[in-house]
């Protein structure tokens, strides 16, 4: 079961229509309010993607409406296609009961708000490339001075600059988070005799792919488990950490010991001028379902090694060493064996949880010590969500690195 890290959702719309997303609707949303009141008393955004048309609106006294599609194709089409092709802002026709501003709005309620305002001096502005429009409605019979019309086309300007950096914004954090879902697995597999659960929090600050993966793999009584963070962020730490998970599922394809396959990933990795690296922990499970515990033999690279938990809330951990994946030629990797009886869990992590940095410094291990007694005998997906939840709180809203869990429990 993978936990977190879940794509962020669109909202829908009051009339159906899925909305944007958010970050998108509240940059929408900002830019009609300075539209609103200092250059009309009432403003609506037509804002295309691809070949449909989105509406927003914003009056005096505070009212939003969007997202809305527009009334009849035809009609509208038009109309609007008008405002799309203008040079420079201008005055539209008067707006009336059926002008095309009337029947563009598909909302009865905001029909009754325009109408309210008229007689009213209409104002359109092409938001150009995009294909936007920008629709300014001033009331009390106050007209637009020709100064304003150049007010009003340089913030469509503006407001063309905006939505398309917003669009960026969006296509670069779908392609991330394509891509970061891509390098780890979708589902794991289920392991007899054990339960396993993964949780992962992408970095806060910024967009870039970040290095932290998972992967467990094997059948029947024989499991690899490998928890890692590569260097780098961006499309160069996406690759290392494709061709890191690719070679540790070949190696252990031919050999499931934790060594071999570290040993394999630094050969495959080694280049002499490269300063990237890998920090690694290998599991090797064989669960025995029958008297409900499991064998553990790991490996590290340059990585912290698991914390176990026991079912009566005693915290081991291992002495494990050994050097980051990458950095040295012909390396070799010491092993060691845990057993884990029924109830025992063997907590993963990625120093995105130790080194989380909030007001009272690091988060560190000794937090991460006191945390786990608590929760002994708990299920894998429990632990993995109050450790992330305890790292955030630490956090108290400072930005952190990438954040990876994976837990495993005996006694399925």
């Amino acid at each position: 079961m993978v936990l977190g890290d879940a794509p962020q959702g669109q909202e829908v719309g009051p009339d159906g229509v899925e909305d944007r997303p958010p970050h998108a609707r509240r940059t929408i949303q900002a830019l009609l309010h300075l539209a609103v009141p200092y250059l009309a008393d009432w403003a609506m955004l037509a804002v295309r993607d691809g070949g449909s048309t989105t509406l927003f609106a914003h009056a005096a006294d505070g009212t939003r409406t969007g997202p809305l599609r527009p009334g009849p194709p035809e009609e509208v089409a038009a109309w609007l296609n008008r405002i799309r092709g203008l040079p420079r802002a201008e005055r539209l026709p008067d707006a009336g009961e059926h002008t095309g501003l009337a029947m563009a709005i598909p909302d009865e309620s905001l029909r009754r708000q325009v109408a309210a305002l008229l007689p009213a001096d209409v104002l359109g502005a092409s938001l150009g490339s995009s294909g936007g429009a920008l629709v300014l409605v001033r009331a009390g019979g106050r007209r637009y001075a020709e100064p304003e019309l150049g007010l009003a086309e340089e913030f469509a300007r503006r407001a063309e600059f905006t939505l398309d950096a917003v669009r960026t914004h969006e296509q670069r954090a779908e392609v991330a988070a394509v891509l970061q879902a891509s390098l780890r697995p979708p589902r794991l597999p289920e392991v007899p005799g054990v339960r396993v659960a993964a949780r992962c929090r992408s970095a806060f600050e910024h967009l870039d792919i970040g290095g932290d993966f998972y992967d467990v793999h094997g059948a029947g009584d024989d499991w690899s488990l490998v928890i890692g963070d590569v260097c780098g962020k961006g499309v160069p730490a996406a690759v290392l950490t494709g061709r890191a998970r690719q070679t540790i599922r070949t190696a252990a394809h031919f050999d499931r010991s934790p060594s071999a396959v570290l040993a394999a990933l630094n050969d495959v990795l080694y280049e002499g001028d490269s300063d990237r690296f890998v920090t690694v922990v290998c599991a090797r499970l064989r669960p025995d379902p029958d008297h409900g515990g499991a064998e553990v033999t790991l490996a590290v690279a340059g990585h912290p090694a698991p914390i176990v938990l026991r079912t009566d809330g005693r915290i081991e951990e291992t002495e494990l060493g050994g050097t980051l994946s990458g950095v040295l030629p012909d390396l070799s990797y010491e092993e060691t064996t845990i057993t884990l009886h029924p109830g025992d869990l063997m907590l993963f992590f990625t120093d995105g949880i130790y080194e989380a940095r909030g007001p009272e410094g690091f988060f560190g291990l000794e937090r991460l010590r006191e945390l786990l007694p608590a929760y002994a005998g708990a299920e894998p997906e429990r632990v993995c969500a109050a450790v992330e939840r305890r790292v955030v709180e630490h956090l108290a809203g400072a930005a952190h690195d990438d954040m990876a869990l994976l837990a495993l429990r005996c006694g399925a």
